[in-house]
């Protein structure tokens, strides 16, 4: 295929590495949070002397220390494991529920295969996350979840065909194309793909039409040519390519990984009834852990085995990839990843921290995942 010049498909300057120093992927697009310095103000009190009086208050106030301390220990703590598991099965029955077996067998079949194969479904349970930690409820985001893993599906289907990655295994499972052929694969991405925009136009309950619309417009723009597809395009025509540096990679990885991520966290805030100013700060946090995604993954390529991924390992290294340890090295690549997670983080210190946690567990999940 004739390539674009790769000099103009990433005019965005790197904001990531900048003299000899990372930055953040959002400083460019968005404004830092400030963090306003919390005054401590010490009051004089008069001496008073000690008395029975005094003891017995003494005595009241470690009661009551203790007493809290008691209450603070017997709070239960989140437990990230329970909460991933049944918010995954929740999605992954709601999935078997909308797309069924159905005529034409064929290509519900093909669709179903590789929708129901298994997965981590990182980005349906970001979107429900993002809802309740904006107020809204599971319900509300449920459609919209789906659809995100519909197209993030579509996306692994492409993307082991022979033009494109070429790969033989996903998920722990022969791909797509090698059980119903090349055909039925482009067809199975092509109906997930539709399906999930008319999953979300006409299964979403409890939520104002506009907010609806606005979620379909997100959605789109993150998967199309300023999104999903642009990211892909420029990753292959970066292939074998001496001179792709890091603005480039950060350009694609932006695109190609982190735009669906964050449309899946944006999405749930805006289903959920968050505000603009939380919509946002969700967004730079998406963002942060999109990229992160996509640096775990360059290392997890070149240091694990394609059993313990469940796809082929060493493939970026075969298809002479630019890759974020290829680059930086793995320890640098590690250190780079810890930023990240810490960045989005950040994002994350003005919402109900009860609330948040579930997007705290996430964010250390794709930090620190094993496959």
């Amino acid at each position: 295929m004739n390539c674009v010049n790769l000099g103009t498909c990433a005019q965005t300057r790197s904001v990531l590495y900048q003299g000899g120093r990372y930055r953040s992927p959002t400083l460019n697009i968005f404004h830092c949070l400030r963090k306003v310095p919390i005054s401590l103000i010490t009051v004089k009190r008069r001496r008073q002397p000690i008395s029975s009086f005094s003891a017995l208050c003494v005595s009241a106030v470690l009661t009551k220390e203790e007493a809290v301390k008691d209450e603070e220990e017997e709070k239960p703590t989140f437990n990230f494991k329970t909460y991933i598991v049944q918010k995954a099965n929740t999605v992954n029955q709601a999935l078997d529920a909308v797309v069924t077996l159905r005529e034409p067998q064929k290509i519900h079949e093909a669709m179903r295969y590789s929708l129901l194969a298994g997965g981590k479904r990182v980005r349906p349970v970001l979107c429900i996350a993002a809802c309740e930690l904006v107020g809204g409820h599971e319900s509300m985001a449920m459609p919209a979840a789906c659809a995100v893993e519909m197209i993030h599906t579509m996306s692994l289907i492409h993307d082991d065909l022979p033009c494109m990655d070429n790969d033989d295994l996903r998920r722990g499972k022969p791909t797509n194309h090698k059980v119903f052929g090349e055909d039925v694969a482009v067809l199975a991405g092509d109906a997930l793909l539709s399906y999930a925009f008319e999953h979300i136009a006409v299964s979403t309950v409890g939520v104002s039409a506009a907010r609806i619309v606005r979620a379909i417009g997100e959605l789109a723009k993150s998967i199309g040519s300023e999104g999903l597809v642009a990211g892909q395009v420029v990753d292959i025509c970066s292939e074998g390519l001496s001179n792709v540096g890091l603005e480039q990679l950060e350009f694609i990885h932006v695109h190609k990984t982190a735009a669906l991520l964050e449309g899946s966290v944006v999405l749930g805030a805006i289903l959920g009834g968050g505000s603009n100013e939380e919509v946002e700060k969700l967004r730079k946090f998406a963002r942060y852990i999109g990229l992160l995604f996509q640096v775990v993954d360059d290392i997890l390529d070149v240091t694990k085995s394609s059993e313990e991924l469940g796809k082929t390992a060493g493939k970026d290294l075969v298809a002479d990839k630019v890759t974020y340890p290829k680059l930086l090295g793995i320890e640098k690549s590690r250190e780079f990843a810890e930023k990240l997670n810490k960045d989005a983080q950040d994002q994350l210190s003005g919402f109900d921290q009860e609330k948040a946690a579930p997007l705290i567990a996430l964010a250390n999940y794709i930090g620190h995942r094993q496959n």
